[in-house]
C-alpha cells in the first residue's frame, strides 16, 4: 500500500475556533476511477467530528482526514458549509466503552464479487501487496485498542470460507490483541462448509451493560436462523438482567425489502426476536452485520435494530459504544490509516455494474452511524 507523502501528514489548522487535524493519504491504485470531490462528515461524538475529504484532479487523488476537537455536546456547528450537531451526553457517569467489528473476511482476495458473475467491478490489491483483510483489520485493532475497551465483539464472517488457516489469521489478529476481552460469534461464511468455530451463544457482562451474542449462522445457508432454545435463553437472561442488554448476531432482522427474505434472519425468527424485545425492557438494541451496510430501523418495543458496515472494504468500519448510567452512544469509526483508506477508497465503486451506489449504500446516513441508544422504562 502507498504511504503518506513526506511532509504532508498531521497538518493542523484552526476552523470555527477548534483544531482540525489533517492527514493526507495516497490511494493504492492511481488508475482507478476518480470519485467526485466532496467533504463527508463521517463521525460525530459529544465533543468531536471527523470528516473524510474525497479528492479531485486527474486519476486517483489524495484523500484527507480532518478531526475537529474541543466541541460542546448537543451543539450545532458548521464546517466548510457542512452543518452538523454533536451528540448529547447521556446522564450519569461513563461506565465503560466497548467495540464491535463484523465481516472482517480473513482469506478473501477479491472484493465485490457476487457468486460466479464477472460483473463488479471486482477490486484486488496489486501483485506483491499485502492482503487487504490483513491491512484493514490490523489497523482496526490498533484504533480499537486506543479506546481501551472493556470488551470487543466480532459479529461473524471472520473468514472467507471457514478454513482453518483463515480462523488462525483471525485469532492472531483479534484474540492475540485483546485476549479475554475478545468475544466472537460466527457468520455464514464461517459456517458454509460445516465449521463450528465460534458457534456458541454467549452472555458477557461489562460495567453497566450486558451483551448477548447469538449464533445466527447455519451450515450451507446464506441466511440466518435462531432456534426456540436460543430465543428462550435470551428471554430468560434478559428477564433477570439489572443492566441494559445489547443483543448481537451476524444476520439482520427483516427490514426494508432490499434483500430476499432467505438472505436475512428468517421472517418468523425476526418476528420472534421482536416479541422478546417487546417483553424484555432491559434489551436496548440489536446489532448485526452481514449486509455490509450502515442502517438502523425500529424493531419490536421500539428497540433499534442496527446493521454495521464491513471492516474489509469501503467504508472500512468499526463501532464504539459508550455506556453511561443514563444510556448508550453508538459512535461509528472509519478505519483511517493511509493504507486502509487507500484500499477503502478504491472500493467505493463496488457493485456499480449492478447500478448500486456503494458509497450511499455502505456508508448510510450519519443518523444511522452515530446516535444515542435510550434506556427503556
Amino acid at each position: 500500500m502507498a504511504t503518506i507523502g513526506d511532509g504532508r501528514a498531521d497538518r493542523q489548522r484552526a476552523v470555527v475556533g477548534v483544531e482540525v487535524q489533517r492527514s493526507v493519504v495516497e490511494p493504492a491504485d492511481p488508475t482507478a476511477p476518480c470519485p467526485p470531490v466532496g467533504l463527508e462528515l463521517t463521525t460525530v461524538t459529544t465533543t468531536s467530528a471527523t470528516f473524510h475529504r474525497r479528492g479531485d484532479g486527474p486519476g486517483r487523488p489524495p484523500s484527507t482526514v480532518e478531526h475537529l476537537e474541543g466541541l460542546e455536546p448537543a451543539t450545532r456547528y458548521e464546517h466548510e458549509g457542512v452543518s452538523f450537531a454533536t451528540l448529547a451526553r447521556p446522564a450519569g457517569e461513563l461506565q465503560c466503552r466497548f467495540a464491535t467489528v463484523n465481516d472482517v473476511h480473513f482469506g478473501e482476495t477479491a472484493a465485490g464479487r457476487l457468486g460466479d458473475s464477472d460483473l463488479g467491478p471486482v477490486q484486488r490489491v496489486a501483485a506483491g501487496e499485502r492482503s487487504y483483510p490483513d491491512v484493514m483489520n490490523e489497523v482496526a485493532v490498533a484504533e480499537i485498542a486506543a479506546i481501551d475497551p472493556a470488551g470487543v465483539f466480532a459479529k461473524g464472517d471472520l473468514t472467507n470460507a471457514g478454513l482453518p488457516e483463515e480462523f488462525a489469521a483471525y485469532d492472531r489478529c483479534y484474540v492475540g490483541a485483546f485476549g479475554d476481552r475478545m468475544h466472537t460469534v460466527r457468520g455464514n461464511h464461517d459456517s458454509y462448509g460445516g465449521a463450528t468455530d465460534y458457534s456458541d451463544d454467549r452472555w458477557i457482562e461489562l460495567p453497566g451493560v450486558a451483551v448477548a451474542l447469538l449464533d445466527t449462522a447455519r451450515p450451507a445457508m446464506a441466511g440466518g436462523d435462531l432456534s426456540a432454545e436460543q430465543l428462550d435463553w435470551l428471554d430468560s437472561l434478559a428477564a433477570g438482567s439489572t443492566s441494559p442488554v445489547v443483543v448481537m448476531g451476524h444476520h439482520p432482522q427483516q427490514i426494508d425489502g432490499t434483500f430476499a427474505p432467505e438472505f436475512l434472519l428468517a421472517p418468523a425468527v425476526s418476528d420472534a426476536l421482536d416479541a422478546v424485545f417487546e417483553r424484555r425492557l432491559s434489551i436496548v438494541a440489536y446489532t448485526s452485520g452481514h449486509t455490509h451496510r450502515t442502517l438502523r430501523h425500529t424493531a419490536g418495543g421500539g428497540v433499534p435494530s442496527i446493521e454495521v458496515a464491513c471492516a474489509k472494504d469501503f467504508p472500512g468500519a468499526w463501532v464504539e459504544y459508550e455506556v453511561y448510567e443514563g444510556g448508550l452512544l453508538q459512535i461509528f469509526h472509519r478505519i483511517s490509516s493511509p493504507g486502509a483508506l487507500a484500499w477503502s477508497e478504491q472500493c467505493r465503486v463496488l457493485y456499480s455494474d449492478f447500478g448500486l451506489d456503494y458509497t450511499d449504500y455502505a456508508l448510510g446516513r450519519l443518523s444511522d452511524r452515530c446516535f444515542e441508544i435510550l434506556l427503556r422504562d
